[in-house]
């Protein structure tokens, strides 16, 4: 049943962080769009605002999964000297993308108030 747990976490944990990555895209090329047409702009407003808001949720379904994933984390299956790299690596690969994706959801959010 772990293993099981581990490949469900881990798909919804992927998923959700390229939805996320999905909503910051679709929301850049709307904002660009009212620039070309400010009669649309009313039209698309709306639309970046819930487009933000479901990222706001993937981005919550990311961090749930993500300690879900730390319950299942399957350690010292390649020898001890390669776990202690393996987690250091982990440590830096989260921080670099926490880092991206606070840039990102303040990137959306100027996009979406202004």
């Amino acid at each position: 049943m772990k293993n099981y747990l581990t490949i469900v976490i881990g798909f919804i944990h992927d998923f959700a962080t390229g939805f996320w990555a999905a909503t910051v895209l679709a929301i850049y090329w709307l904002h660009r769009q009212q620039f070309n047409n400010t009669q649309i702009a009313t039209s698309l407003t709306p639309l970046e605002r819930e487009l933000f808001y479901l990222g706001l949720a993937s981005v919550g379904i990311v961090l749930i999964t993500g300690m879900g994933r730390t319950f299942t984390y399957i350690e010292n299956i390649y020898g001890e000297d390669a776990e202690m790299i393996r987690k250091k690596m982990l440590i830096v690969k989260h921080t670099l993308l926490f880092g991206i994706f606070g840039s990102g959801l303040y990137w959306q959010y100027t996009m979406v108030v202004n």
